[in-house]
């Protein structure tokens, strides 16, 4: 997975309360992000979350850098804190859905949804990348490779 600091829209962003992602990225005209050819947003959590009940993450679009009356285009759905998956080193990755035959918005960002009482802890960065890399598997020992 290559990062791109341009495609970056949180990077270590606390996120105690519903908010939206501090950096937008400007499609410049309306187009849409999602035609053509795979891309996802991952979102890694960079400080253990505290306190809130669960957190739901969304790709949105708006037509206004302030992504106030953003439209929903993926979501991870609720992660719970009891899961633990809400601890640092956790990462989510969605599909950035094309907008077939639809009107595209100009602006897309991240919305962070905090359910349960506000989080007293937790920060996350989001990047658009075109391939997910899961370095984190595991396999069992004692097998050689031939």
């Amino acid at each position: 997975m290559i990062t791109d600091k341009l495609l970056r829209v949180s990077e270590d962003q606390a996120v105690t309360a519903t908010a939206v992602s501090t950096n937008t990225i400007d499609l410049g005209v309306a187009r849409d992000m999602g035609e053509g050819m795979n891309l996802y947003m991952v979102f890694t959590v960079t400080e253990t979350f505290a306190t809130l009940t669960s957190l739901t993450i969304d790709v949105i679009t708006d037509d206004n850098a302030a992504l106030s009356s953003g439209a929903v285009n993926a979501s991870t759905g609720a992660i719970t804190l009891a899961s633990g998956g809400l601890a640092a080193g956790q990462q989510y990755a969605v599909r950035i859905n094309p907008d077939i035959a639809g009107v595209a918005e100009r602006y897309m960002g991240a919305k962070y949804t905090v359910s349960g009482s506000n989080a007293t802890a937790g920060k996350i960065t989001a990047d658009i990348v075109t391939d997910i890399q899961d370095g984190k598997k595991s396999y069992a020992s004692g097998f050689t490779v031939a």
